[in-house]
């Protein structure tokens, strides 16, 4: 008996900071920002943006870091404009990073591939 109740503890996720709540939000947003629109789902989506207006948003404030007070800003009215978009039907394209909002495909990767010159010195030349 004593062993379940240390689990049921350990379940959930105890953040230390407001950032890492944050961070966690986040990731837990672009896991179903795409799912389809469910009861469930709108009442855990809403839960998370009250826990952003009410208990992370106090911790961010006490911690005195004005970025982060104007990312969480953003990312709040992110998740509300997400509601929104849902509800009337229409898909929601862009994904959340850095607590702001990125389009699909906006970040363009390069790939490189070096290879050493023949020559004296640590010389290298990238090939696209």
């Amino acid at each position: 008996m004593r062993q379940i109740s240390k689990m049921s503890k350990d379940r959930y996720l105890q953040p230390q900071s407001g950032l890492e709540a944050m961070e966690i939000i986040q990731k837990l947003f672009n896991q179903y920002r795409k799912a389809e629109l469910t009861r469930d789902l709108l009442c855990y989506h809403q839960n998370l943006v009250s826990r952003l207006q009410g208990d992370i948003k106090d911790a961010v404030v006490q911690e005195g870091n004005p970025d982060l007070i104007k990312d969480l800003e953003t990312m709040t009215k992110i998740m509300q404009d997400w509601t929104a978009i849902r509800l009337s039907g229409k898909p929601y394209p862009a994904k959340m990073r850095h607590f702001r909002l990125m389009q699909e495909g906006g970040r363009v990767k390069i790939k490189r591939k070096t290879h050493k010159i023949k020559a004296s010195g640590n010389h290298r030349a990238v090939r696209h």
